[in-house]
């Protein structure tokens, strides 16, 4: 009761059951009773600024279609937690086995296409693009292209600009740090900005994962990573069989370090280390 009594906003079970059900809805993510109090943290800000005076009538602004508290409580909710080379043996893989084998299998027409689903602010995508850049034999004759989607439009925007704090890349090795990232200057000198050339291979897009897709064509690998764990069980095998359509033969996914496709997919072999292959 003191906690309840100390804080500014009267927060009630009924409120976090209208915002609960929203977020479901809208994004697919599941919100438990133990993510009630990251909720108020995530939201008393906008309650104050916002001059709602109270959870309910921020509740009411929800459940009436007010856009702007709407887009506001999908990014609040959306957990942005990533880095550049994240799981480093992913990127290994790539490099080592995936690369490859698209190699041989792509030499037709040498098209790659590529999909970060969850994108976050951008590091997965810019880490995936320099391991192509460092692996794939005579890169400059490939048509490559990266798609990055996320449901949080402002780490959608924030990986577009492809400007980190340098602490971001202090794990890095100076050679990838010189070669793939320029650093700013004066007040700017924390700062670091991918080079252009990273940037063209990536076109970032803001997309609901339960909405219909607008792409066309297939992809030749995937990653999805730290994603369908904020999914019901019902809703990732929703999502793992519209993957599987999307992708090539075949085609390599790559999931989070906690995640895992038993009794979620029939569509994926495993390969150990979170990394699926499409069996058909």
């Amino acid at each position: 009761m003191t906690e309840k009594r100390a804080r500014e906003f009267e927060f009630t079970d009924d409120d976090f059951e209208r915002i609960r059900k929203f977020v479901s809805e809208h994004t697919g993510i599941v919100l438990t009773v133990a993510k009630k109090d990251m909720v108020y943290g995530r939201l008393s800000k906008r309650i104050r600024k916002g001059g709602f005076g109270d959870f309910s009538a921020f509740c009411d602004a929800i459940d009436n279609g007010d856009e702007e508290q709407q887009e506001f409580l999908i990014n609040a909710i959306t957990t942005n937690l990533t880095s550049f080379f994240r799981e480093e043996h992913h990127f290994e893989y790539l490099a080592n086995e995936v690369i490859p084998e698209l190699v041989k299998l792509k030499s037709a027409n040498r098209r790659l296409r590529i999909w970060s689903a969850g994108c976050s602010t951008g590091e997965e995508p810019y880490s995936i693009a320099i391991t192509l850049k460092e692996a794939l034999p005579d890169f400059e004759k490939w048509d490559v292209k990266i798609l990055a989607t996320d449901l949080d439009a402002n780490v959608v925007d924030h990986g577009k600009q492809g400007i980190y704090r340098a602490e971001r890349i202090e794990g890095l090795s100076a050679e990838r740090t010189q070669r793939w990232f320029k650093r700013g200057r004066g007040e700017q000198a924390d700062l670091v900005k991918v080079k252009s050339e990273l940037q063209d291979m990536i076109s970032f897009k803001r997309l609901n994962l339960l909405h219909p897709w607008p792409m066309q064509g297939t992809f030749d690998l995937m990653f999805c990573r730290n994603v369908v764990i904020y999914f019901d069980k019902d809703t990732q095998r929703v999502l793992f069989e519209r993957y599987a359509k999307m992708l090539i033969p075949n085609a390599h996914l790559f999931i989070g370090h906690s995640e895992s496709l038993y009794k979620v997919s029939t569509d994926f072999d495993s390969l150990g280390k979170t990394i699926y292959r499409k069996n058909h």
